[in-house]
């Protein structure tokens, strides 16, 4: 199967599935509350297909951007008849019950699938729960700039103390070109410092310039490749090159170019014995580049593996999924304050792209926590006060309670002709951003 129809069947799927379960969960609320159903829809525009059950068409619609629930006067500009079957001849708290069903059903979905994920397989990188120590740091980097050196301890980044590196990896990713505090621990000192990461790649994300420490693990072996010529095996710890330890592969990878290509031995553990292995190292190509440097054909990406028991899973996912929403809140204050680009945000074409590399990754499981991410962007983005939006029906409703009356029509029509504009702006910077990162070079062919 091709990459382009992997790539639209997965984008089908992800999407397919969460529109399905948030307009389910405003279905699910206005059927409970008694409240009439007239069209059921995935999809905008002209009806393709569907079928009619009582009194409510279940359809499949021809634009495939979203989807919609539509409720007999639920519109504020139709006439009222008092039928207790339209939406707006309920009280306030069942609009507002039946308003939050359809975010909080994205929400729940993404703690569903990542409990279960969790419980058949919780695989992340060794060195993510680990003490953030650092392991190398690059050339002319912001780490560099300022000092830092290999086996430095990160004891303190911003208020968090005695950090993990997942907690430090989100601090700098949101930070570019922001100064971050931080706390070095280098043996019995101590060292405060001011860091700067720089924006890199297409979404601009922060990068410091350092790489966490963690074992060299040969994950991979490239065949015909120096390293398994040489007896190199998947499993093999690299502790040494010539006798000097490495604490990275980019220390590897740095060895190697300095070394020029002459033979250098590798002390390796495996199956807890030091063996020494020479290999020749040879000129090639890198994977997804388009340079060629010494290589000697070996990956280095160790995980964890382990299945959670049901409690613990959920634990974890409840963890995991409130930590992801507050970062999605601090990007977007972020983003507000213009402290970050807005090609952090992924649009259709980005969200395709990564739905096509999970669906091509081994098992189920990248293309799961890939929908669960974002289905939980999906729940709390429509959380988001902007008429028109769930959070703007939200805020409206809100506000009539505290008011003791409905909002005059005239205002809400022309609030929700602004947000109408809003919206369509927005989605045309998102498509632009993803056209940008996935065309590099029209920001220069456009006018």
């Amino acid at each position: 199967m091709s990459g382009f129809l992997i790539t639209v069947l997965a984008m089908g799927a992800v999407l397919g599935v969460m529109i399905l379960v948030h307009e389910f969960g405003h279905y699910a609320a206005a059927k409970w509350f008694g409240v009439r159903v007239e069209v059921f829809s995935l999809g905008f525009g002209t009806r393709l297909l569907g079928v009619r059950k009582g009194e409510t068409d279940y359809r499949i619609s021809a634009i495939p951007l979203g989807g919609y629930v539509r409720m007999a006067g639920e519109n504020p500009t139709e006439a009222r008849t008092g039928d207790p079957g339209e939406f707006l001849s309920h009280p306030r708290w069942h609009r507002f019950v039946i308003a939050i069903a359809g975010p909080a059903m994205n929400i729940l979905l993404a703690i569903g699938i990542l409990t279960g994920v969790y419980m058949v397989r919780y695989e992340h990188p060794v060195f993510l729960d680990k003490p953030a120590v650092i392991g190398w740091v690059l050339d002319d980097s912001p780490a560099q700039k300022i000092g830092l050196q290999p086996g430095d301890r990160i004891v303190q980044i911003e208020n968090v103390k005695d950090p993990t590196w997942e907690q430090v990896l989100p601090k700098v990713v949101l930070s570019p070109n922001q100064p971050l505090s931080i706390e070095i621990q280098r043996g019995n000192q101590l060292f405060h410092k001011t860091i700067v990461p720089k924006p890199e790649g297409p979404e601009q994300y922060g990068d410091p310039g350092w790489l966490p420490d963690q074992p060299n693990i040969v994950t991979d072996l490239e065949p015909d490749m120096p390293a398994a010529k040489a007896g190199l095996k998947v499993g093999d710890d690299i502790a040494a090159i010539n006798g000097l330890p490495v604490r990275s592969m980019a220390a590897v990878v740095r060895y190697l170019q300095e070394n020029g290509g002459k033979p250098v031995v590798f002390t390796v553990v495996r199956n807890g014995q030091e063996k020494k292995l020479t290999v020749n190292p040879v000129m090639a190509d890198v994977p997804d580049e388009t340079e060629k440097r010494w290589r000697v054909g070996i990956k280095s990406d160790p995980q964890e593996v382990e299945t959670l028991p049901f409690p613990v899973a959920l634990r974890k996912s409840l963890a995991d999924n409130k930590k992801s929403s507050f970062l999605i809140l601090e990007l977007v204050q972020k983003m507000v304050q213009r402290k970050v680009s807005m090609r952090q945000v992924e649009g259709p074409i980005g969200i395709g792209r990564a739905a096509g590399q999970a669906a091509r990754q081994q098992g189920w499981a990248p293309l799961l926590m890939l929908t669960a991410a974002i289905s939980l962007n999906l729940g709390i983005f429509n959380l988001f006060p902007i008429p028109i939006l769930d959070g703007g029906v939200i805020l409206m409703l809100l506000i009539e309670s505290v008011m003791g009356h409905d909002i005059s029509l005239h205002i809400k029509e022309r609030v929700y002709q602004v947000a109408f504009l809003f919206l369509v702006l927005f989605a045309v910077m998102v498509i632009y951003n993803d056209l940008v990162k996935t065309l590099p070079g029209l920001a220069q062919r456009l006018p």
